[in-house]
């Protein structure tokens, strides 16, 4: 399907093989991050990696909650902002949703304090 590679895009990815502190499970939420046209030619893509809110005992201005329903998401969940990565295209095994707009919003804003932008 056209655009499903698209900023804003949530897929479960699979994040295997991991070390050391990098966040766990074979297969995760994670919201794209890229720009379209990288996303569009290179055949990897820049996401951040999305965990159960309940799992965040603290936000910190490099997290953003997203609620439960959005973007396709069972949980109430946190975009982990200071966990992003880049993956292989042939990694994301299913398209789960998008996020809204003024989320993705605050998803640049934890990027730029992040990598300090």
């Amino acid at each position: 399907m056209p655009g499903q590679h698209a900023r804003g895009n949530i897929w479960e990815v699979n994040l295997e093989p991991v070390i050391g502190s990098e966040k766990r499970g074979l297969r995760r939420p994670c919201v794209i991050v890229q720009n379209d046209i990288g996303n569009k030619y290179s055949p990897l893509v820049i996401v951040a990696v999305i965990t159960d809110a309940s799992n965040a005992k603290k936000l910190f201005p490099v997290h953003v909650y997203v609620e439960k329903g959005k973007g396709g998401l069972i949980l109430d969940s946190v975009v982990q902002c200071e966990q992003i990565r880049t993956v292989d295209k042939a990694r994301l095994v299913k398209h789960l949703g998008r996020l809204p707009t003024g989320t993705m919003a605050r998803v640049d804003t934890a990027l730029k304090i992040s990598l300090q932008l």
